[in-house]
């Protein structure tokens, strides 16, 4: 499979991080790419970064929702604290979109009418394109129920190392959040039966839940929940590499 274009936001700070950050001392910032360099191959073109943040949802694509409030601007938001805070950490990491776009608008190389299976298709790709250890999607939960709370850590099936990500990150925010969840298997899920490394998906709290929602909305309350993940991460990597 030819994938034909990486996010032009994660190469750029990527380059970044590599180049004029580590030089400073200070985490990479998310710097927008040209708009001519998407439709570009950038295969082999980056070194090895330990985890792919993948920031759920994204331009025409707004998630779940609360009134105006709207899931994909959150998936970023915590994207991009947990971006930096991994470089903090000394963890090498990039993000698949650094804006308020559809990861569809750049696959030109899957045959599909559908954009939802093109935008799915082209953040699996990116795990093939650039050389990652690991991929961490970020999403916000939703439930008809107002009382359904809390954080709950999606993972591959049958993948030990997926399993033990998923604990880590699971017990990590369980501690942030005040809450006993046990991770998941996510058997439908595209993503977790198509990537190759290990992969979860990480459900930050539920939208649909006021508390959650304040927490998920303000600055202190994305800014722990990127340090939780972070520390979860960090601990997966002292117990299994």
């Amino acid at each position: 499979m030819k994938v034909w274009t990486m996010a032009g936001a994660a190469l750029a700070a990527w380059l970044l991080a590599g180049s004029t950050a580590a030089a400073a001392d200070q985490p990479a910032p998310i710097i927008e790419a040209p708009s001519e360099m998407r439709g570009l191959s950038y295969q082999g073109a980056l070194p090895y970064a330990e985890v792919l943040i993948d920031a759920g949802h994204g331009g025409i694509d707004g998630g779940t929702f609360h009134k105006d409030l709207l899931e994909k601007n959150i998936n970023l938001a915590v994207s991009k604290k947990l971006l930096v805070r991994l470089q903090q950490l000394g963890v090498s990491a990039v993000l698949n979109r650094s804006g308020d776009y559809a990861l569809s608008d750049d696959n030109r190389w899957l045959g599909s009418r559908s954009r939802h299976q093109k935008d799915l298709s082209q953040r699996s790709g990116l795990t093939q394109e650039i050389n990652t250890g690991m991929l961490v999607s970020l999403h916000v939960n939703f439930s008809k129920r107002g009382a359904a709370h809390g954080p709950v850590v999606l993972h591959q099936k049958n993948r030990g190392e997926s399993v033990l990500l998923a604990l880590c990150i699971q017990d990590s925010l369980n501690q942030q959040q005040k809450t006993n969840e046990l991770p998941r298997a996510g058997n439908p899920f595209y993503l977790l039966n198509t990537v190759k490394q290990p992969a979860v998906i990480v459900e930050m709290g539920f939208i649909s839940n006021e508390d959650d929602r304040d927490m998920l909305t303000s600055e202190q309350g994305q800014t722990q929940i990127a340090e939780a993940i972070a520390s979860g991460l960090r601990q997966y990597k002292l117990l299994f590499r």
